[in-house]
């Protein structure tokens, strides 16, 4: 069994099989579990002190910070494919 491995950007690499959704960090429903996945200590920032442009949400609970586009992180996963 392998696992695929999608690059969100400046080397920082996920779990494709692990991701359930990315999204545009722009809405306030976003800003929200942001905030709270930042409290609960589950957030990950691999923006690089960049702008988030694409929130990764994990199956485990985890909220990751990409400095990617949605388009372009989605579509690295379907090439990956």
């Amino acid at each position: 069994m392998s696992i695929k491995l999608i690059n969100i950007g400046f080397g920082n690499i996920v779990a494709a099989n692990r991701i359930i959704a990315i999204v545009s960090p722009e809405s306030a429903p976003i800003k929200r579990i942001i905030q709270d996945a930042r409290d609960r200590g589950m957030l990950i920032d691999a923006t690089y002190g960049r702008r988030t442009r694409a929130v990764v949400i994990a199956d485990s609970d985890h909220i990751i910070l990409s400095a990617v586009q949605p388009e372009t992180v989605s579509q690295r996963l379907v090439d990956d494919e």
